[in-house]
């Protein structure tokens, strides 16, 4: 089957033709025939060697995607033909974080065992995949918009850390790659409307105006000459010295949600007293603790409203133009690329 596969030794991609297609090997085994799958922020610096992943042996990468039932396990609860989308983080079930409801902070599953990360993921035509990590999808979501099912159910763990975030405060949201577009669509559809988006990039800041959530749209030194302060800073730019320099656009009691991922190596200086002085909470957000879900609802209320690909900056690519998708990335023109990997 045609992968894109990542490997950790070399920090090399490649496009294989012919990589090993997927078996049942467990009575509770799926195997999906995988429709869309993202590239992640997380996945960029994977590739790059700023975030731990699987170095043993080559993988498949893609911990975001989406796709139909091709084969199931004797035990599967589940039927060949259905729509899911795939989460891709699981609990140990045996430590004491897991059995508190907390498998974000397991030391051996969580995001230590996720798929694509850890083990093969979406960027293939096929995944294997227990089945208890396995959503179906209700009629009125497709699987393209699935394929933002992962991400979105990110975004609803650090909404519910961040809560309550009460309409007419304040908010700030750093960043207009597709977690800051995630998050102003999940903003405007509660009812937000006091928001302020942040971004460098002119074209991703274009990308936002689709979205026609009346936003104020700015670049960072345009905050830099104002005097503003929030109430809640949405950080989605996984840029340590981002945090050191918006922390200070905080007001009194104000909340900083720290919500990109940062490289491990990234460090950032705050100042202890204005913590106090100020009583400010900063909010971490680590992947998507049973919050699919959630991101499953959203999804079908949110509709074509929101959930667009062109109204969001998401461009398709084949698995061969892997090359072309990373690009474009870093150029900035689009706020995030996706795998179309089903034929049409």
């Amino acid at each position: 089957m045609e992968a894109v596969v990542f490997d950790g030794n070399k920090l090399k991609l490649s496009y294989e033709k012919n990589y090993p297609k997927p078996e049942i090997l467990d009575d509770d085994d799926v195997i999906v025939e995988v429709h869309y799958a993202g590239i992640c922020g997380t996945d960029l610096h994977i590739i790059h060697g700023e975030f731990p992943a699987i170095k043993t042996k080559p993988i498949a990468l893609g911990h975001e995607s989406s796709g139909v039932i091709h084969a199931v396990g004797k035990n599967s609860v589940y039927k060949v033909g259905q729509k899911v989308a795939i989460d891709p983080n699981k609990a140990c079930n045996l430590c004491d974080f897991c059995h508190k409801g907390n498998y974000q902070y397991c030391l051996t599953a969580g995001i230590n065992s996720t798929i694509g990360i850890w083990k093969d993921g979406g960027w293939a035509q096929y995944v294997r995949v227990p089945q208890q990590q396995i959503f179906a999808l209700p009629d009125e979501i497709t699987t393209e918009q699935a394929g933002l099912c992962e991400p979105y159910s990110c975004v609803s763990h650090g909404f519910n850390r961040a809560s309550p975030l009460k309409v007419g405060e304040r908010i700030l949201v750093l960043g207009a790659g597709i977690i800051g577009n995630l998050w102003i669509t999940t903003l405007h559809h509660h009812g937000h409307r006091e928001v302020t988006v942040s971004e460098m990039n002119l074209t991703r800041l274009d990308i936002v105006k689709r979205l026609e959530t009346g936003y104020r749209l700015v670049t960072p030194d345009v905050l830099a000459k104002e005097n503003t302060t929030y109430d809640v800073i949405i950080d989605c730019t996984g840029v340590g010295k981002v945090m050191e320099i918006s922390f200070n656009y905080l007001r009194e009691g104000g909340k900083y949600v720290l919500f990109g991922c940062c490289p491990p190596a990234h460090t950032t200086s705050l100042n202890p007293f204005q913590i106090y002085n100020k009583e400010l909470t900063i909010i971490g957000v680590k992947i998507n603790p049973f919050s699919f879900p959630s991101a499953i609802s959203w999804l079908k209320a949110m509709g074509s409203r929101y959930v667009d690909y062109h109204k969001l900056g998401v461009k398709t690519y084949a698995l061969s133009e892997y090359a072309d998708a990373m690009e474009d990335l870093k150029k900035g023109s689009v706020a995030k690329a996706v795998f179309k990997v089903v034929k049409d």
